[in-house]
């Protein structure tokens, strides 16, 4: 249930970003800045971090359950 809330806080945490860049693009601006991509590619492999880090957990308590 733990895992569950990390990534509802996470999706958050993504929807928040998200809706922060694009208020930041003006009608001038065609694309994110550089930053702006990094912050968003570094999020991304936290999340998926997170999430390799939630499925080894699970797999290694259902393996000690079978042992």
């Amino acid at each position: 249930m733990n895992t569950f809330a990390a990534l509802v806080i996470l999706n958050g945490y993504v929807a928040t970003l998200r809706r922060e860049v694009r208020a930041r693009l003006s009608d001038n601006d065609v694309g994110a800045s550089t930053l702006e991509l990094v912050i968003i590619v570094l999020g991304l492999i936290a999340v998926a971090t997170m999430l390799v880090v939630a499925i080894t957990m699970a797999v290694q308590r259902r393996v000690d359950q079978i042992t």
